[in-house]
This record gives structure tokens, C-alpha cells and sequence, in this order.
């Protein structure tokens, strides 16, 4: 692929990210205002989901931040924002149930979860330094060549990261739908929004693994191009 169109790519993800992201706001904002029945929150859609796949060593706790939630396999805690934790509505029972659906995850060992927590101490550690490796890369360019090569693979695992994280959120969302149709928490009218609200949480990650890609090739035509000339 040449480097024009890596560039195009590149943009075109940009501005994809930026839509999605957009209307990923707007859908729960949206979906934030549909209300549960019983007047269920957030909390009480994680603790009950838990409870029924017989978990119980693992604790909700409320957190700040907007769209920040997040399940911590480490601690064992479900982190919910506060208008997640205290929410009574659609979209504070689909993301409370995609949380549990990581725990839930962990306790089945599921492959990619455990793919994925087993690449994070080493992402994490490229993710550190790898900007100062390829910038020292190109600076030495002409005395250590191998320099920006070792560059492009500490980003390669970036890149592995992102795509490897894809299923694991597309899993968890799948197994939080169906959970929340079969307990009856969402309905035949409430079940889409549920659907509709986790489809666009999966495309920040999608659009975020392909804007990955497109920075590795152009870190790997740069590359190879240094190398030629």
C-alpha cells in the first residue's frame, strides 16, 4: 500500500472516529432518558446479573467519568460511572450488563480474555516507550537501521492488542443482551435500544483497531522506505 493511501486511510478513520464517537453520545444520551421497569439501576442490573451466574467475589462500585466503566479482573471490581451506577434506564442496563458480561468472561476463561490479559503488562510496557524508540529510530536511522524496525514491532503489539480486544467486546455485549432479554429486564420495544446503544460502544473499537492498522503500515512504509533510501 502506498503512502498516499495510508495517509487516506488514515483520515478517513479519523473522521470516522469522530462520528461515531458523536453518535455513540448521542445514542445514550438518548437511550439514557428510556426508563427500566421497577426502577432497576445500573447497580442493581450488575449485582442481579452476578448473582445469577452464581458470582458473588466480585464487587460494583460507582466511579467518575463519562462512558469510564470498565471491569477490573485484577481488583475483581465492576467500575460504573455514576450515571451508570445510579441510572434508571436502557442504556444504564446495557452497559452494566456488558461489564458483568467481562466477568463473567473471566470466570468461563474465555480464549480471548485471557489472550488479552495476558498481552497487557507487554502492551503496556511498548505502549511506554515506543514513541522514543521509533523517534530514536529515525534519528539514527543511518547507524542502527534496526533501531526503527524494533520500533515498528512494539507498535505491532498495539496493534495486536486492539484487534484482539474486538472479540471480547463483541462477546461480552452479546452474552449482556442476552442475559437482559431472557430475565426479562429489557422488552420486545426496549431490547433494540439496548442492542442498538452496545452496537455503537463495538465500533469505537473496531474504528479504533483499523486506525491502529493504518499507523502500523505507515510506520512500516516509512520503514522500509529509510532503509532503501
Amino acid at each position: 500500500m502506498s503512502t498516499s493511501m495510508i495517509w487516506l486511510l488514515m483520515i478517513i478513520v479519523m473522521v470516522l472516529s469522530m462520528i461515531i464517537q458523536q453518535t455513540l453520545k448521542s445514542k445514550f444520551s438518548k437511550y439514557s432518558e428510556i426508563p427500566l421497569p421497577a426502577g432497576m439501576t445500573g447497580h442493581d442490573i450488575a449485582k442481579r446479573m452476578l448473582e445469577a451466574h452464581g458470582i458473588r467475589d466480585v464487587n460494583i462500585v460507582s466511579i467518575e467519568g463519562t462512558l469510564t466503566d470498565h471491569y477490573n479482573p485484577q481488583t475483581k471490581t465492576v467500575n460504573l460511572s455514576k450515571n451508570v451506577y445510579y441510572g434508571n434506564s436502557v442504556a444504564a442496563a446495557a452497559v452494566a450488563a456488558h461489564e458483568c458480561g467481562h466477568v463473567i468472561q473471566h470466570a468461563d476463561g474465555y480464549a480471548p480474555l485471557k489472550l488479552r490479559s495476558a498481552l497487557v503488562p507487554v502492551v503496556s510496557f511498548s505502549s511506554n516507550i515506543v514513541s522514543w524508540v521509533l523517534l530514536a529510530g529515525v534519528i539514527f536511522i543511518n547507524v542502527f537501521p534496526s533501531l526503527i524496525w524494533i520500533g515498528v514491532g512494539l507498535f505491532a503489539l498495539s496493534t495486536l492488542f486492539s484487534f484482539v480486544t474486538l472479540p471480547v467486546e463483541i462477546n461480552a455485549s452479546a452474552r449482556a443482551v442476552k442475559w437482559l432479554d431472557n430475565s426479562g429486564i429489557v422488552t420486545y420495544e426496549t431490547k433494540p435500544m439496548a442492542v442498538d446503544a452496545l452496537k455503537w460502544a463495538a465500533y469505537t473499537y473496531v474504528i479504533a483497531a483499523i486506525g491502529s492498522l493504518a499507523t502500523l503500515l505507515y510506520y512500516f512504509s516509512f520503514a522500509s522506505t529509510s532503509r532503501r533510501d
